[in-house]
């Protein structure tokens, strides 16, 4: 009888790969640390599972992730792409559909739909499992992988082995960081891990007395101080709380930050992206002739939120009992300027346990792309978040864990190194 092919870990990356082992016709054998499934799947989306994106083109997807590593991707892209994940969630009867920024959700907006039909897509597929069980180490033969230790059961004969363990973010759904040591142990090298699409903090003040408010149709651009071209740049929303900035333009600029972050990051905000300076000064030349009698502090009213007018009025250096017919030229213009880069500066990021991906993981250059096999050990593969992959948010950290869990399950079905 042949050894199974052992999926270790519940989560995305490890679903589809199981599934798509089984529907190959292999035995397979999932473990899961918790007594359950899909235990990040259920808080996805804020608990509405944002299954994928709606993108018909791959390399649109690969630039969703920052730096250089979506090129990784063009294989499992190739093998598997929103409209297939979509296709196969719905044939399981759970209909979807498309939001703003072409992201997808059940039509049910529930998340424990997505994971109800991947257990009973296992169960048909004939997927064994132990659950509440943790993977402790990997046994090689001769640069082969023949079996993994588990805490409750002991060793397990495997004839490949993929590793879907996730990442050290919601330590609480069982990303624990297992799957880093399971790498290191096989001879891989793990880079520098780091929480992404998390908040910032900043020490400037002002984003407490802030805290609640939400920017909409704002331009972020997060810089370095000495160089001229932004780390990142999107409209879009952000929001203040009482340690800094969040929201989705937040989330996006912190995957462009290093590990640890100095103080000479900043984020540069455009309040009014629809107007140029001249179209600005020309709108505020405009509400200060309607106003000229009254003082700076109750002219702004039209400009900018309540709650952001006192703090502009501060930042801007012009006295907020002033008379606007008696505002110059100058500072006037000092006021546009700080209308287009309101800036504020960044301390860090939250915790590693507040990220919603994980920076960092296993060094691409050791995997095979075309497989997701193990450069450096015969049927051992890799999936989902474990690698170093990371995107923005919108579904595509979901479809990155889909596409490498397919591909990697089709590859260990299909390499010729399952033996009796």
């Amino acid at each position: 009888m042949l050894d199974p092919i052992i999926v270790v870990g519940g989560g995305a990356g490890g679903l589809m790969a199981a599934y798509t082992a089984a529907g190959h016709g292999k035995e397979v054998l999932l473990i899961e640390k918790n007594s359950r499934i899909g235990r990040k799947i259920l808080i996805s989306g804020k608990g509405r599972c944002n299954l994928t994106n709606d993108q018909t083109d791959a390399r649109y997807l690969m630039e969703q992730i920052p730096g250089k590593n979506g090129r990784f991707l063009y294989s499992a892209f190739a093998s598997w792409m929103p409209h297939d994940q979509m296709a196969l969630v719905e044939s399981w009867n759970v209909p979807l559909k498309v939001e703003r920024g072409n992201r997808v959700f059940p039509v049910s907006d529930k998340s424990m739909d997505i994971v109800d039909a991947f257990d009973r897509a296992l169960k048909r597929s004939g997927v064994k499992r132990i659950m509440d069980d943790r993977v402790t180490g990997l046994v090689f033969t001769e640069d082969r992988i023949t079996a993994v230790t588990t805490e409750q059961h002991g060793v397990l004969r495997c004839s490949a082995c993929i590793l879907a363990t996730g990442g050290c973010t919601y330590p609480r759904t069982g990303s624990t960081g297992d799957g880093y040591k399971l790498a290191k142990q096989a001879g891989h090298t793990v880079t520098e891990l780091r929480p992404c699409l998390v908040p910032l903090t900043s020490n400037d003040s002002s984003c407490k007395e802030l805290q609640g408010l939400s920017l909409k149709n704002v331009t972020l651009s997060l810089r370095q101080t000495g160089k001229k071209k932004p780390l990142y740049t999107e409209l879009g929303e952000m929001l203040f709380t009482h340690f800094g900035v969040s929201g989705p333009l937040v989330l996006s600029a912190s995957s462009h930050l290093p590990a640890r972050v100095g103080s000479d990051f900043f984020l540069d905000i455009d309040l009014k992206p629809g107007l140029t300076e001249e179209q600005l000064e020309k709108r505020i030349l405009r509400d200060f002739e309607e106003n000229q009698n009254k003082a700076f502090l109750n002219a702004l009213s039209k400009l900018l939120p309540s709650s952001m007018i006192p703090v502009i009025v501060r930042k801007s250096g012009i006295p907020g009992d002033k008379k606007v017919h008696q505002i110059t030229k100058e500072e006037r213009h000092a006021l546009v300027q700080l209308f287009k880069h309101y800036t504020i500066p960044i301390s860090g990021c939250r915790p590693m346990e507040e990220g919603i991906v994980t920076g960092g993981g296993v060094c691409l250059k050791e995997v095979n792309p075309k497989t997701m096999e193990s450069k450096l050990k015969q049927g051992l593969y890799f999936a989902g978040e474990l690698l170093d992959l990371d995107a923005y948010t919108g579904g595509y950290n979901l479809q990155i864990a889909f596409s490498t869990g397919h591909l990697a399950g089709e590859s260990a079905a299909e390499e010729d190194h399952l033996h009796v």
